[in-house]
């Protein structure tokens, strides 16, 4: 018997394209927010999933957190072998703005044997050399501490793309010459790809992005941390707290650290 052929109608093709696209759609949206090639488990205690393929975590913290108990921090229950290891304090904003928490945020971390480090955010209609100064004169690095940050997430409007890669560069080469020690980029993923990508591959990158995707991506250089929440919660500190995972084992966040 011949087996009966069924045509549709052009109308009828895209309604089936439509709703076609619509669960390809849906499915891409899930897959993006759920997370592609990353394990998550939740944490009573943070408050927030963590990616468990990774055992070294952190937050970065800085005057809005207020009066801090460091020596509770550690405490903070995580998931499988994951632990807080290391705390970046806000230093320095633009040309002379100091926080007011960074002298005894940065005492007291050390002292609760945390890894620490200080970072700088970055104005961009501001002097860089300036902006450099005011986070060296401020940040008194030692033995054993991270190494620098600086905080870029925006451009200035009447600034040029190439003017503000310069100021970046002029930022970045003044601390690295005053530490002996390269710094690194925090920033978010559209800074990234419009103005650090392909032009400071050659220093180390924290990527701030909740998206829970492939966190890997369209990274072209050094990726060594992870924002990966900012909603989470430590024991020490009241309200949302930023965490971070490092890309390595504890013997490599060593290695890292000044000598």
């Amino acid at each position: 018997m011949a087996r009966k052929t069924t045509t549709l109608s052009p109308k009828a093709l895209v309604t089936v394209g439509v709703i076609l696209a619509g669960f390809i759609a849906v499915a891409v949206w899930y897959k993006y927010r759920r997370g592609q090639g990353i394990d998550w488990s939740y944490s009573l205690d943070a408050g927030i999933r963590l990616p468990t393929e990774y055992a070294v975590h952190g937050i970065d913290v800085s005057k809005h957190q207020g009066s801090i108990r460091w020596e509770s921090i550690r405490q903070t229950g995580l998931p499988g072998d994951a632990h807080l290891e290391f705390a970046y304090l806000k230093a320095t904003e633009g040309i002379s703005i100091q926080d007011k928490k960074f002298k005894a945020n940065y005492t007291a971390a050390r002292q609760a044997n945390l890894k620490v480090g200080a970072y700088h955010f970055f104005i961009p209609w501001r002097d860089p050399v300036q902006q450099a100064t005011n986070f060296v004169n401020t940040v008194k690095l030692r033995s054993g501490d991270l190494p620098p940050v600086l905080d870029v997430e925006s451009s200035h409007a009447l600034k040029s793309d190439e003017q503000t890669i310069r100021d970046i560069d002029t930022w970045l080469q003044l601390v690295e010459k005053h530490y002996g020690v390269r710094p690194v980029v925090y920033t978010n993923r559209r800074f990234y790809q419009r103005f650090i990508r392909g032009h400071f591959d050659e220093y180390p990158l924290w990527l701030a992005d909740y998206s829970s995707s492939e966190i890997a991506g369209d990274i072209s250089g050094k990726l060594w941390f992870w924002q990966y929440s900012e909603t989470g919660k430590v024991r020490g500190i009241k309200g949302k707290v930023d965490y971070n995972a490092f890309m390595g084992d504890l013997d490599e966040l060593e290695q890292i650290c000044l000598p």
